[in-house]
């Protein structure tokens, strides 16, 4: 048996070819309907606009990029918009959530025009809730007229901004815990009153720790409105800076000025600082929602 001198080849290895963008392509088109147009919408909706966001703002160094975000008008823009939008979110919270469990328990006359008018916000343009307010909030308006003899000012000052951001997300949290709360069952609480449970104690021990996800969904939707308001607000307000200019208006102002690449950079630092929050809020949903595995 005579064995070959010829010296063994490795085989060759062959790269794998990544797939192109006609592979992706293709395989998007095999995707049922239903993906295919939640893709497309949610890109010529959503995508491209944040896209396009990102574009302009790039159009800056980051040089001037950190200038124009960490401006001494821009950082006070930044505390009266995200800081009264977070504390009017978490005041709707309370009274939201009681507004949903007076609407849900109790029958009283006028209940359905009351339950209707909560989403008056919702149906009213905020330019013309923005000038109710301000002539009902004035120095002699209705409840204006009331509160100036305690020397307290509410249009065109800061309050009149929480004003108006109260005004204009309240219906979320009460849309969002009311089928929450028509869902619970009552005899839950019946229970914990037989077993010698205070009015107190049932709602702290009972009925809150599975509608406090709700209650914080609620607030985040709340606090995304009253970030992004504008028509209301721009009219209750003085719109003076470093008092009570929020950051909407003052992309506007940018705007104004021709300062497209500034006012591009002001919204992106909006846009990121509201994700950061909402996901803060949405971590506690999820902490929330531990009482619903026990």
């Amino acid at each position: 048996m005579t064995i070959s001198s010829a010296p063994l080849r490795s085989p060759k290895l062959v790269p794998k070819k990544t797939p192109g963008w006609k592979t992706f392509v293709s395989r998007l088109f095999q995707l049922p309907w239903t993906w295919r147009i939640t893709l497309g919408y949610l890109t010529v909706m959503l995508f491209i606009p944040i896209a396009a966001m990102f574009q302009k703002a790039s159009t800056k160094t980051p040089a001037e990029f950190w200038a124009i975000a960490t401006s001494p008008i821009a950082l006070d823009t930044y505390n009266v918009t995200f800081v009264t939008a977070l504390m009017t979110a978490f005041i709707n919270g309370v009274f939201g959530t009681l507004i949903a469990w007076v609407l849900v328990r109790y029958n009283f006359p006028l209940k359905r025009l009351i339950d209707a008018s909560v989403d008056l916000p919702f149906a009213l343009p905020t330019s013309v809730a923005g000038l109710t307010l301000a002539t009902v909030y004035s120095d002699n308006g209705w409840i204006g007229s009331l509160l100036a003899p305690l020397g307290i000012k509410v249009s065109f000052t800061r309050l009149g901004v929480t004003v108006a951001m109260i005004f204009i997300s309240l219906p979320f949290i009460v849309r969002t815990v009311q089928p929450v709360l028509q869902e619970m069952e009552k005899e839950i609480e019946e229970a914990a009153w037989c077993m010698g449970a205070s009015q107190w104690q049932t709602f702290w021990k009972v009925i809150l720790p599975p509608l406090f996800p709700t209650i914080l969904t609620g607030v985040a939707l709340g606090f995304s409105r009253a970030v992004g308001e504008y028509g209301s607000t721009v009219i209750i307000s003085s719109n003076t800076p470093f008092k009570d200019l929020i950051a909407p208006v003052l992309i506007f102002q940018r705007l104004e000025q021709y300062d497209y690449a500034g006012a591009t950079v002001i919204g992106l630092v909006l846009l990121l600082i509201s994700l950061l929050m909402l996901l803060a809020i949405n971590f506690l949903q999820a902490w929330g929602r531990r009482y619903d595995t026990k």
